[in-house]
Parts: C-alpha cells; structure tokens; sequence
C-alpha cells in the first residue's frame, strides 16, 4: 500500500482509543489476508555476547565494563539447536554482538553441522561482515540474515552508534539481498531525539527495500549506558508503527518481539493483534541467558522453552490463531487495498 510520508506521520499520532483501535483493526485484517492465521515460531541462540559497537542504547556495548561476556562453544550451539528441533521448531537465529574476531571458518562449521543434523531454516544475526563472509556462510547452507537498521534518520544514527556508517549499514543489506539470502531489518522506537517523521522514513525505507522480515520494538532504557536515564519507548506509540507497517507493506514477517512484551506480557499479544505474525523463543542456554543483556533483565524469566511454548499456545488460542511450526520462508508480494482518507481516518 502507497501512504505518503504525512499520512504515515497521521496514523502515528492517532489518540489512544477508537482512532487506535481501527488502525490495529486494519492492520489485522491486512496481515489476516497476506499472511494467513498461523503465528511462526522461531528459535533464537545468542551464542556470544562480544561486541565491537558502543551503540549507545545497547548493555553489550564494547564499553560496558561491568557486563561478563561469553562465547558458545560448537557443541553448545549444537544443543541448543536440538531443543530446538525436538520442539518442532523449524528455524534457529543465531545471534550474537558484532565481533570482528568472529571466526568465518568456525561459523561456517556450525551453520554446516546444524543444516546436517537438523535440516531446519538458518538465519544469522551477527552484524556487518564483508561480502566473502555472506558468501561463505550463504553456501554453507544459511537461509537468512537479520541485520536492523534501528533507524534511517542520519543524525540520530550517528548519535546511536558512534564509529559508524549508516550507508555500510544499507550497502550490507543490499549485498545479503543480492547474494540471495532473505533479508530482515527493522527499527527502534522511542530513542532520544527520534521523531513521528524519522519513524515514517523508517517505514518507506522498509518498503523500498522489500524486507522479508521487520524487527519492531520499543527503546529499553539500560542503566550501563549513556541512555540509561532515558525512559522507555512508548508501548501504544510502537504497536501504532507495526500496524503501518503491515499496512504499508502488506507481505512480511513481523514479529511481536521480546522488548514489545517486556513491560507488559499481554503487550505481545496486543502486536499480534495489530498485524505481527511472528513469535521468537529463546533457547539460550541457561547458564549464560541472563549475560545477553542488552537491556536490563531481558532472560531472567527462566521458563524452558517448553514451558514459554505452552504458555504462548494458550494466548495464541485466545486470539483465535494458532501456532504455525513451519519453516515460515518469504512471503513477499502486493499489499492489500487498504487506503487513507485526507482526515486520516482508514477505509477498506
């Protein structure tokens, strides 16, 4: 669906309420008619928490002193995945910070060994590598690569993330593309000094590239970093985005993320009511989970994945969907007739 950059900035500043509500409305029913009813799991590993960026929301920042790092070993991620598999669960992320030193050749061995053992869905979520990397692990057999963009406001990137380069960021994004892994990004909400504009471009970036995922989630303040004192990224103002998002770009995968569900439980499934149709586990290993923080006390809710599986089947249920344990590959194509009129109201 074509929406200017006014009409988007509009539908972020509806009121709490009916205005909402109808916005959330049609973002289901978009998401209902490109993407069908079931709600994909994904599991995640966070096999390493060493990063290189001082991103300056994030508690694995290089310049966290105060925050025990880790690695996984080849077993452990092995392991992990296997839960994973046993659990019908058709795709693993594996995710970590952004290490320079990350080993390719090692990583290479563990995409390889997880294709062969499991034959599940690999996505990657290690950061900006070079272009013989992506070849490297794509032909290893991975499937996927989430790389967020967090967002596309130049001035505001640079004060998010010192030392870096917004266009690296995209030219990454544009080599995944174009080595044929599928492709996800997605933003923050609620950063300081972030605007309902800066949030519009984020939206029509994501639909000039044709994403297969988008990662939408609110700010979490952590006390370990410069915007420790901030406050968080407001709930209603972040479920508004992933609705003109799905509106937007009817066909792609949009989970109801972690931080959504943070503050408030049941703010998981107001994201799925709002046009998500993705939900991630965490299959960590409980030894190290509560070191990947990047937000404060992001893994301390030590549930086994089985158990957060039940839990989830039985709210899923309650929204009259179901749990979807496919491989959940692109889905992209042509957005639904959904239009704005000039008061910003919605009409089908």
């Amino acid at each position: 669906m074509d929406l200017s950059k006014e009409k988007i900035v509009d539908l972020l500043s509806l009121p709490s309420g009916a205005a909402s509500e109808e916005l959330f409305s049609r973002a289901d029913e978009v998401r209902r008619k490109n993407m069908g009813e079931g709600v994909i799991t994904r599991g995640i590993v966070e096999f390493s928490s060493i990063c290189d960026n001082t991103c300056a929301y994030c508690g694995l920042r290089k310049g966290n002193g105060l925050l025990q790092r880790y690695s996984l070993s080849c077993e452990e991620i092995l392991g992990a995945s296997l839960e994973i598999h046993l659990l019908g669960i058709k795709t693993v992320i594996l995710q970590s910070g952004e290490d320079k030193k990350l080993d390719a050749e090692w990583f290479t061995y563990v995409i390889k060994a997880i294709k062969k053992k499991y034959d599940m869905a690999v996505t990657l979520s290690v950061g900006e590598k070079t272009r013989k990397e992506y070849e490297m692990w794509k032909k290893a057999g991975a499937d996927r690569y989430l790389l967020k963009i967090e967002t596309t406001d130049r001035g505001l990137y640079v004060k998010m993330h010192p030392g870096m380069d917004l266009d690296k960021r995209i030219e990454c994004l544009d080599v995944l593309a174009e080595l044929g892994y599928q492709v996800g990004s997605g933003n923050i909400i609620g950063l300081k000094g972030q605007s309902l504009g800066s949030i519009a471009d984020d939206i029509l970036f994501f639909k000039s590239r044709g994403f297969d995922m988008l990662g939408i989630g609110p700010f979490l303040p952590h006390g370990d970093t410069p915007l420790g004192g901030e406050n968080a990224g407001d709930i209603a103002l972040t479920l508004k985005a992933l609705a003109v998002t799905r509106i937007v770009i009817g066909k792609t995968h949009l989970p109801a993320t972690t931080a959504l569900g943070f503050t408030k439980s049941e703010s998981r499934i107001k994201g799925l009511n709002a046009g998500a149709n993705v939900i991630m586990l965490n299959f960590t290993p409980e030894r190290v989970r509560g070191l990947y923080d990047i937000y404060p006390g992001k893994n301390m809710k030590l549930l086994s994945p089985a158990e957060v599986i039940k839990k989830i089947e039985e709210a899923v249920a309650g929204t009259g969907r179901f749990i979807d344990y496919s491989r959940g590959d692109s889905f992209r194509g042509k957005g639904q007739g959904v239009r704005v009129t000039e008061r910003g109201g919605l009409n089908v």
